[in-house]
C-alpha cells in the first residue's frame, strides 16, 4: 500500500477566535450539538490516553457520559488498565476525532473519582445486561476463552435474577477536569484554524495555535 497518497482537502470551513465562546465547556457543548445533529457516528465516542508507571502512554476509547463546568465524565471498572494508569497518574488527556465535519477536540486535565452517588445514579440507568457485563469482566485482566467469558456473565444473571443489581464497589466514574481544551478546524492547505483554551485562575485564556 502507498499510504502516503492517502490525503484530502478540509473545507468545510475556517474557525476565528471571535465565534468562539469564552468558556471552553460552553464552546464544547454547541461543537458536541453540532456533531450530533450532523449524525455522526458515536459522537460521544472519546479516546483517553494515560500513562503508566513506566511511562508508556497507552490510548482506548470509551464514551462521553457527562460534561459541565465541573468537567467531562466516562465510566469503567476501577481495577481496569485506565484506572490503575490514573491511580498512579491522575494527568491524562481526551480526545474527539469528529473527522466528517473536520473538527477535533483535545482536552489535558486531571483524572478525579466520581462519587459513589453519581455512579450509582448512572449505573441505575444502564440495561440490565450491561450492568451484569460490569459484574462479569474482569476488565483489561486476561481470560481463556469467550466461553468463560459468556459463563461468568450467565453466572451474575443467575445471582442476580432477583431484584435490583447492586453497583459494583471497583466499578465507577471519572471526571476529567480541564486545564486546557484545543478546538481544530480544518482548513484548506493544512493551513487549519487551532484555538487553545488555558486555565488562567478562575478564567480561561484563549490563545491561536500555529497549524
Amino acid at each position: 500500500m502507498k499510504l502516503d497518497t492517502f490525503r484530502r482537502e478540509y473545507l468545510i470551513g475556517g474557525l476565528k477566535r471571535e465565534e468562539l465562546l469564552e468558556n471552553p465547556i460552553d464552546q464544547f457543548e454547541a461543537w458536541l450539538k453540532q456533531a450530533i445533529e450532523a449524525e455522526i457516528p458515536d459522537p460521544t465516542a472519546v479516546t483517553v490516553a494515560t500513562v503508566d508507571a513506566g511511562g508508556q502512554p497507552s490510548q482506548r476509547i470509551v464514551l462521553l457520559k457527562q460534561v459541565d463546568q465541573r468537567g467531562f465524565v466516562f465510566y469503567t471498572n476501577y481495577e481496569s488498565k485506565k484506572a490503575r494508569d490514573i491511580e498512579g497518574n491522575p494527568l491524562v488527556s481526551l480526545h474527539f476525532p469528529w473527522h466528517p465535519i473536520e473538527r477535533q477536540v483535545k482536552i489535558c486535565g486531571r483524572a478525579e473519582k466520581v462519587s459513589a452517588a453519581e455512579s450509582l445514579k448512572y449505573f441505575s440507568s444502564r440495561p440490565a445486561e450491561s450492568q451484569l457485563a460490569a459484574w462479569a469482566s474482569a476488565q483489561s485482566r486476561p481470560v481463556s476463552s469467550r466461553q468463560l467469558l459468556m459463563q461468568q456473565f450467565q453466572a451474575m444473571k443467575e445471582k442476580f435474577k432477583q431484584g435490583q443489581i447492586p453497583l459494583p464497589d471497583f466499578w465507577g466514574g471519572f471526571r476529567v477536569v480541564p486545564s486546557s481544551v484545543e478546538f481544530w478546524q480544518g482548513g484548506a492547505n493544512r493551513l487549519h484554524d487551532r484555538f487553545q483554551y488555558t486555565r488562567d485562575g478562575d478564567d480561561w485564556r484563549i490563545e491561536r495555535l500555529a497549524p
